[in-house]
């Protein structure tokens, strides 16, 4: 048992909330039991699990490398409030930038990670699977993001480049989301198509606006003006569908 927060496993575990050490490594944590597990069944590539006592009772028997470590040392590594004593290493997938398989989702500069989960989320269910993301964007693999994300991060095809490199490779017209578009209740979108959600603050980027063939928006009453980032690009992906 791992007692120690010295420990270099517990101290590269902790370096990992950061993107240059998940970057340089090429993993990102998992925690939780229903996400570790899912990881598991899923057949992600795992590096480590690390486990309380408590924790350790609550997944399968595995033939992965499980270390387990003292409460106190779960809780310096852990970012939730009330830790349930599980996570998992896991190694990002190494993926070739790729033409979409069908209807797809480009985030323009979405900067918090758990917009960015919870729009990972819902596209996975909606059945936009590739995702493409701007250098700009929080890091889908951060905790945050995986967390949000509620295993969708394990589903979806998400590539990360800038907007040119992605711009060569998406053969979809695109679809903006901005607040002068037409109502997207209105909108007439035929075949596959490339749904643009920009940034909470500035919105999308001038370079995806110019190649819009379609801008839309979702209307709105009583004053308001906007919606967070995720529940927007949420009711614009099922209605587009």
């Amino acid at each position: 048992m791992i007692t120690s927060k010295q420990n270099s496993l517990i101290k590269e575990i902790r370096s990992l909330s950061d993107k240059k050490f998940r970057d340089r490594l090429g993993v990102f944590v998992i925690e939780g039991v229903k996400p570790v597990k899912e990881a598991m069944a899923l057949g992600l590539s795992v590096r480590n699990i690390v486990c309380t006592e408590r924790g350790l009772n609550q997944i399968p028997p595995s033939e992965l490398n499980v270390e387990t470590v003292t409460e106190e040392v779960f809780s310096y590594i852990s970012e939730e409030s009330t830790p349930q004593g599980v996570l998992a290493v896991v190694y990002k997938p190494t993926l070739a930038l790729q033409k979409p398989k069908g209807k797809c989702l480009f985030l323009d500069g979405v900067a918090d990670p758990a917009n960015v989960g919870a729009i990972i989320r819902t596209a996975v269910a909606a059945g936009y699977t590739d995702i493409y993301t701007t250098p700009d964007c929080a890091d889908p693999y951060s905790q945050k993001a995986v967390r949000a994300s509620m295993s969708g991060i394990f589903r979806a095809r998400v590539y990360r480049a800038n907007r040119e490199e992605l711009l060569s490779i998406i053969n979809l017209p695109i679809v903006v989301a901005d607040m002068n578009g037409e109502n997207v209740f209105n909108a007439k979108i035929k075949g596959d198509f490339c749904l643009v959600i920009g940034n909470e603050g500035r919105g999308v980027s001038e370079t995806l606006k110019n190649l819009a063939s379609v801008v839309v928006s979702i209307p709105m009453e009583n004053g308001m003006e906007s919606l967070n980032a995720a529940v927007s690009a949420g009711i614009l992906m099922y209605n587009l569908r």
